[in-house]
This record gives C-alpha cells, structure tokens and sequence, in this order.
C-alpha cells in the first residue's frame, strides 16, 4: 500500500532479501531491516492504495488517524516506543495524569517549526529527516515538573545563583521580557535603562545562535522542542540557524555504561593515556551520526607513535646546525616546495 523510492512496493519483502533475512531469529537483521524502512517510509513513502492514494505517508497518517478515531473504529491509546527502565531499574509505563501538555502539532505553530528548519544547516541529510520525521507525528507533549524550573537572571555574573541579584523576580515583567528577546519598545520599569540595555547587548551577543550540537537521540524530543519553542517566542531573525547532530559514543566497540563498569570520563581517559593520545583516539572513533567508537589499543599505538614523533624532532633539532641552508637548489627541494603550495592551497 505504500511505495518507498530504493525499496518499491514492497519494501519488507526487498529489505529482506537483500539483507538475506531467513527466520524471525535474525534479530540483528530485522531491526536494521526496520530502520531501514520505517524512517524513509515516513518521509519519502507515497500511499498507493486506499482513500489517500497518491499522498505521502506523512501527510496521510494524520488523516487516516482521524479517519478511524471518527468512525470509532479505533481509539487512542498511548505505550513506550520500546522497553524503558527508570533508573532505580523499574520497567516504565506510560500513565495518564491531570497535568499540562504543549500543543506541539498546532496546525500554525507546525508551519513556523517547518518553515525554521528548512531555513537550518543540519550538516546531514539523516538528521534533516530525523527531524521532518518528528515534526511529522509530535503533538501533544506533557509538560510537568515538581521541582527544577527557577532560572537566576544576572547573578553578579555568578550563573549558580551563588550572589544575591540587583534584579528581583516581580521586575521581570511581560514587559521587561519583550524589550529584551522581542525588540519590544523600553519598559516602565525599576530596572535601570543602563542595566536593561546591558540586558539586551547579551541577549544579542549570543542569538541567533549558529550552531548547537547535541547527541541523535535528542532529535525526537528536545531539540525539536528547541525549534517549537524558540519560534513561538522570538521573532524570526533569532530563530536557530543550526543543529549538528553526533552519534553515541562507545567504548571497545560496546555501550558506555557505569552498570556494566565499560565507562570512562574524559579526565580518566587523560590519566590514562594523556591528552595527545586521548585527542587522536578520539579523532580516530568516528564522525557524523554513526556511533563513535573510543578504542584503548589506539590510544595506547598513539603514544608510541607520538613518543616515535618527538624523539625524531629532537633528532633534527639537534642536528639544526649541519643542515644544508639556502633556497632551494636540488630537484628534491623543489618538489618538497611544489608539494608543500599544493596542501596549503587545498586546505
């Protein structure tokens, strides 16, 4: 019923077969197999059957949806997308409570999200359609805290809220907050107009901001709530301009985890292997979403090698002195030097 550009109309059969899938066993396969298709189905299918034949499958979800739930042949039932525990190792569940949701899939405020991250540099075209996968089906999202939310507004510069501020709390009105984020007209205010501007030059200083980089599991949460929020409360000039997104990083080609005791801190791993090598293994794991993988015997080939490095300079310097001098004058020398121009200039 759905047609997927590279997988056709039949997308399960062909990723199968190409993935040489043979049982239900082949879990490894099948959950490849459903990254696979899950994901491009969502942006790129195109419905070929039924009542919505010939729209996308992001644009019929929602229809089809209301469709059902207007019939009353479906209702609306929430669950985990995969097994959660809490931290005190508790299996979650999703509960429904008297509390507050952010109308995230408003029909208007949909379109500024749409319209801000087709105006951001994602650097990738997996994480675009991460996140025009998001936008697709986010819409209701609790928003509940019992603790947490206080912000401390120019603490001295002390951003722990350690000092006690020129600012108290009922002086940052409605007013106050548009003057500074919204280029809203100059408050009646008891703040000083020398501290409001200081107020404004920071904001500014600071937004739009170009670039903010976070892991690829915050695509389908906050970073999409990051898009939303900033669009409904700034104007569109201090919308963001870009989000790059990593993937995790592992540890000897397995998870980091504390439970398991395969984790490292960048401080341990500086005590380790010192800060050069720790600097090239890193390099070395990876780049991009895919998943980077800090491997220890490359750190530990980096300090020979680097060790190797240093003992070959200390070689040269001290033979400085005998060294021929001079412009260049054998053929050696000027294909070291045409050698040389070509990575500067390509760099």
């Amino acid at each position: 019923i759905i047609n997927i550009p590279e997988f056709g109309d039949k997308s399960a059969e062909k990723v199968c077969l190409d993935l040489k899938i043979k049982s239900q066993n082949d879990k490894e396969k099948l959950a490849e197999a459903k990254r696979m298709t899950y994901l491009k189905g969502f942006t790129d299918g195109v419905m070929i059957a039924g009542e919505f034949n010939g729209r996308k499958v992001q644009e019929a979800k929602p229809l089809i949806k209301n469709k059902l739930l207007g019939e009353g042949s479906a209702v609306l039932y929430s669950e985990p997308e995969k097994k959660v525990m809490s931290r005190s190792g508790d299996e979650c569940v999703v509960a429904l409570t008297d509390q507050w949701y952010i109308t995230y899939g408003e029909a208007e405020w949909k379109q500024k999200a749409v319209k801000c991250l087709e105006n951001m540099n994602t650097f990738s075209a997996e994480t675009r359609n991460g996140f025009e996968h998001t936008l697709g089906w986010l819409n209701q999202w609790a928003c509940s805290r019992s603790f947490g939310l206080v912000a401390h507004h120019l603490q001295n510069g002390n951003m722990y809220g350690q000092e006690i501020s020129s600012i108290k709390p009922e002086e940052m009105t409605d007013e106050v907050w548009e003057y500074v984020f919204c280029d809203g007209p100059a408050p009646n205010s008891n703040i000083s107009p020398a501290l409001l501007s200081k107020m404004k030059q920071e904001f500014k200083y600071w937004y739009p901001f170009d670039i903010r980089v976070s892991g690829k599991d915050l695509i389908q949460n906050h970073l999409t709530f990051s898009i939303y929020n900033h669009t409904a409360l700034l104007p569109e000039h201090h919308w963001p301009r870009g989000f790059r997104c990593n993937g995790h990083l592992m540890l000897n080609s397995e998870k980091m985890s504390k439970s398991t005791g395969n984790f490292r801190t960048l401080r341990e791993a500086i005590e380790d292997f010192s800060s050069d090598a720790t600097r090239f293994a890193l390099a070395d794991a990876g780049d991009g979403m895919d998943d980077a993988n800090f491997v220890f015997e490359t750190a530990n080939a980096a300090i020979l090698r680097l060790t190797k490095e240093i003992a070959w300079m200390e070689e040269v310097i001290a033979a400085e002195s005998s060294l021929r001098g001079g412009p260049p004058s054998t053929y050696a020398d000027h294909v070291f030097a045409n050698e040389i121009n070509i990575a500067v200039k390509e760099t």
